[in-house]
């Protein structure tokens, strides 16, 4: 694996959950406008790093999943 996972299997259910919600709000609050769909696609991003349980902005302040593995 090229990346050391840093997000949790509980907090990657949620950062999926919640980045799904940011998209749909985005798009239907605010609509395909350009500030819309860059929402939307930081929901994108919170997706993502829960589906991959690598979140690069924790791993620059140096968060590590305990060594007994994911949660």
């Amino acid at each position: 694996m090229l990346y050391r996972k840093n997000v949790g299997s509980k907090e990657g259910v949620v950062r999926v959950l919640l980045g799904g919600l940011i998209v749909a709000g985005s798009l239907a609050l605010v609509g395909t406008t350009p500030l819309g769909w860059t929402l939307a696609a930081s929901g994108v991003f919170t997706a993502l790093t829960g589906l991959f349980g690598y979140c690069p902005a924790c791993a620059m302040v140096g968060r590590k999943l305990p060594p007994d593995g994911p949660r």
